[in-house]
């Protein structure tokens, strides 16, 4: 055998076994360790909110988790955890309580931002994952402070993803993670790690109605907008204050109706209100869908057709504050057209709606 043949097969189990290596899941780590990993950075969160209209039961005590999100500090739970609140106290252990300042919330996302004062020796912030490593049938924990009981982890699987809840008019923009992990009052806000101990979601919704089907907060919208909660202390988006689907082919064939983007409800205050957009008034139940009718039918917003909610998803999320958009719409057999300046969208009654009651 000469030496040419001699090296065909020790470069040949090289380069296997690289790529068995690269085969290999990135992380093995058994849970019990991922939680030792994770843990130290996981802390509970106290509010007290003051109701000052209401004479009985006006003192209300909330509790929830949060997780050590940066180098300086700062600690991500869920907006609906803090929103309202008159004291917020922040625990890493039963016997380390700092009180906390509320550096920025959203209500829409669900995301705030905290920073206990003096902060302690700053545990390790958590790594963060990336959404597109994630799959459907990947194993997760989640670690927080189920009833308060103290410091907890549940297992389970990323059980769906993109799951659009109709919580407000803004919710299709704000997509959530599932899972089957349990996800208890007490848990919200805290973080949803895959076998890398990687957070890939904040924890911020358990199921009354279903068994394991809780939602968590992906991580790529934590990385887009925690950053603007820390540095602004809101999350600066545009408003066009116009809600609505996609004209169901039904309609089309039953009713006539123009292809488009058909308007249910404009929201008052608004761009849309103030260029006269009108909403609709007349409810039509299809299947399991109410779809409100008589509003007008968005058919071009800058020279681009409305053809499919695609299209509409990606108008709407390049849209920016200051930004003028042209829409032509049909109304009563006629094309119309309008031009508006998208102002910042304020935090609207609708976006808490859903907190009330639901403080844990």
């Amino acid at each position: 055998m000469n030496a040419k043949t001699r090296f065909f097969p020790v470069f040949f189990l090289v380069w296997a076994g690289a790529v068995c290596a690269d085969e290999q899941p990135e992380c093995e780590q058994a849970f019990s360790d991922v939680f030792d990993k994770v843990a130290p950075s996981v802390v509970q969160v106290y509010a007290v909110s003051i109701d000052p209209f209401s004479v009985m039961h006006r003192v209300q005590h909330g509790v929830g988790t949060g997780f050590v999100f940066d180098d300086r500090g700062h600690v991500v739970t869920n907006a609906h955890v803090v929103h309202g609140t008159s004291e917020i106290m922040v625990a890493l252990s039963e016997s380390d309580f700092r009180s906390a300042e509320l550096i920025g919330i959203d209500p829409i996302s669900d995301l705030a931002v905290i920073k206990p004062a003096g902060f302690w020796g700053v545990p390790n912030s958590l790594p963060a994952g990336s959404l597109a490593d994630v799959r459907i049938g990947d194993e997760v924990l989640a670690v927080g402070y189920p009833f308060g009981i103290g410091k907890s982890a549940t297992r389970g699987i990323v059980s769906g993803m993109e799951r659009v809840m109709p919580f407000s008019t803004w919710s299709w923009m704000m997509p959530f993670l599932q899972t089957d992990a349990a996800i208890s009052p007490g848990n919200s806000g805290g973080p949803l790690v895959d076998r890398c101990g990687r957070v890939i979601a904040v924890n911020t919704l358990g199921s009354l109605e279903g068994q394991n089907v809780n939602l968590s907060i992906p991580i790529n919208s934590v990385q887009e907008l925690v950053p603007q909660l820390i540095e602004h202390g809101k999350v600066i988006r545009p408003w066009h204050g116009i809600n609505g689907v996609i004209v169901p082919m039904q309609l089309v064939y039953t009713l006539g109706l123009v292809p488009g983007y058909m308007v249910e409800t404009i929201e008052p205050g608004s761009p849309a209100e103030k260029i006269g957009l009108r909403g609709g008034n007349f409810p039509v139940v299809i299947g399991a869908a109410e779809f409100l009718l008589g509003g007008d039918i968005i058919v071009e917003v800058n020279d681009e057709s409305v053809t499919d909610m695609e299209t509409v998803y990606r108008i709407a999320r390049a849209m920016k504050v200051g930004d003028e958009i042209e829409i032509r719409y049909f109304r009563d057999g006629i094309i119309n057209s309008a031009k508006v300046v998208l102002p910042e969208r304020p935090i609207l009654p609708g976006d808490t709606r859903r907190f009330y009651g639901n403080r844990h």
